[in-house]
């Protein structure tokens, strides 16, 4: 099973480039991350016509997040629904539209758009964290249920120094603070691991090039997008790939694809997987 996650940076202005992807790819799931369009307003006919259902939790030229899949999606719920630990009311989340989830071939498959923050001395920052520290307990409720997760998304986080172009100019600094990745690792409490680096653990790898100067004709880029699993489908997970080809189209969204390769012909109910784990990251044994 091929589950990828994209922001897309508005659904109409990429539209042929995503659908373009689709056909070349041949995701079985695809996650997309601001959208910018209300859902009555959303393309689902050329989708439809693919194969593919469509789920969406959009909203005026902000935001906004789908899950697009060739198996119809159950249990399809928009935003931090039942949310019983988190000690905010959960309200302030309403209006901006950056989390969809739904269950899919028995993984909860959970699509989200973190908020980037701004900057560290703004609200925006302080309503990022908060947005984080909800989702961890979001996570927590999921587990105690024993459901099997596929987190993914655009974070607009680095989760260490081998996720930025040069990490000694940005240090500190948005999206790579300590706050940010303790928040993000507050979510995933290594009960999830980092898809890309269970094969991959080197730096040079990015999803998203800034606009300005040249970034991504210079290869000056971030990983902030990220697929995490359940470290019990670690052993049903064949490849993790970053595809940068549609960075380089004609207009095209700052953000790549990342898909992962799940191989479900195991029963999900037997998976007993042994790991070894160093300070960030876990490894199958």
């Amino acid at each position: 099973m091929l589950v990828a996650t994209w922001n897309v940076n508005s659904i109409r202005t990429r539209l042929s480039q995503i659908l373009d992807w689709i056909n070349q790819s041949n995701p079985d799931i695809l996650c997309l991350q601001e959208t910018k369009v209300m859902d009555d307003s959303f393309p689902t006919e050329p989708f439809e016509k693919l194969g593919y259902s469509v789920e969406v939790y959009g909203q005026k030229s902000y935001n906004g997040v789908a899950i697009i899949s060739k198996i119809k999606p159950e249990n399809v719920k928009k935003g931090f629904y039942g949310c019983n630990d988190f000690n905010q009311n959960i309200d302030i989340f309403l209006d901006q539209k950056r989390l969809i989830s739904a269950d899919i071939n028995g993984i909860k498959i959970i699509n989200v758009y973190v908020p980037n923050g701004s900057s560290l001395e703004s609200n925006k920052f302080e309503y990022k964290i908060n947005w984080l520290n909800c989702l961890a307990s979001f996570l927590d409720d999921l587990e105690k249920k024993g459901e099997l997760i596929c987190l993914m998304g655009d974070f607009n986080v680095a989760p260490s120094n081998l996720d930025i172009h040069d990490p000694k100019k940005y240090e500190g600094g948005i999206m790579a603070s300590e706050i940010e990745r303790n928040a993000l690792n507050n979510v995933l409490k290594k009960r999830l691991i980092d898809s890309f680096r269970i094969f991959e653990q080197n730096t040079g790898y990015w999803s998203w090039w800034d606009y300005r100067n040249n970034a991504f004709e210079l290869n000056k880029g971030w990983r902030i997008d990220h697929v995490y699993i359940s470290k019990e489908l670690s052993s049903n997970l064949k490849s993790c790939v970053i595809d940068s080809s549609p960075r380089g189209n004609p207009r095209p969204s700052d953000h790549a694809p990342v898909m992962i390769d799940l191989n479900l012909s195991d029963n999900l109910n037997d998976i007993n997987v042994e790991f070894f784990e160093d300070e960030d990251n876990f490894f199958e044994i």
